[in-house]
């Protein structure tokens, strides 16, 4: 499944997407947005490379962050359902995690947390892409959540 499937299926069920992206820092957005029609349906999306854009641009609540860290399922779902709030999307899709080569927050590498939020709530993914370098492993989960979204988006 790829991004024009994506774009495809948004179109034609006229959904629109968003999304907040960290680790992967826009290749999400970069990768729809390289479809033509991409314009229907991709409504923006946001890089929270650092945690203080995480806070105060998405609104991520600083108690999560220091509860479970940026590398976490509570800060994915947050970063993703406050996205969607603030673009007015009907899907948005978050990235937090760490791309390696080091530990972060005591998290290995190729730890990843994504997160698709709806109307209906939020869906959370945890990925283990280990064993891959920084870019891969970017590229991996991206690919990934593509196909996640797809599927969210034909269930409904």
């Amino acid at each position: 499944m790829s991004a024009q499937e994506l774009v495809k299926l948004c179109t034609r069920k006229k959904r629109t997407i968003a999304s907040c992206e960290s680790l992967t820092a826009g290749l999400f957005s970069a990768e729809i947005a390289s479809v033509p029609g991409a314009s229907k349906v991709l409504k923006g999306g946001i890089i929270t490379y650092f945690t203080e854009i995480k806070e105060k641009v998405v609104g991520v609540e600083a108690e999560v962050i220091s509860k479970y860290g940026v590398v976490s399922k509570e800060c994915a779902d947050q970063m993703a359902q406050k996205t969607r709030e603030l673009l007015e999307s009907d899907y948005c899709v978050s990235f937090t995690g760490n791309a390696g080569p080091d530990t972060m927050e005591k998290k290995p590498a190729g730890l990843v947390y994504c997160s698709i939020a709806s109307k209906k709530g939020v869906k959370n993914f945890k990925l283990f892409l280990d064993h891959k370098s920084r870019n891969e492993v970017r590229k991996e989960a991206v690919e990934i959540m593509i196909q996640n979204l797809i599927q969210e988006i034909t269930k409904e």
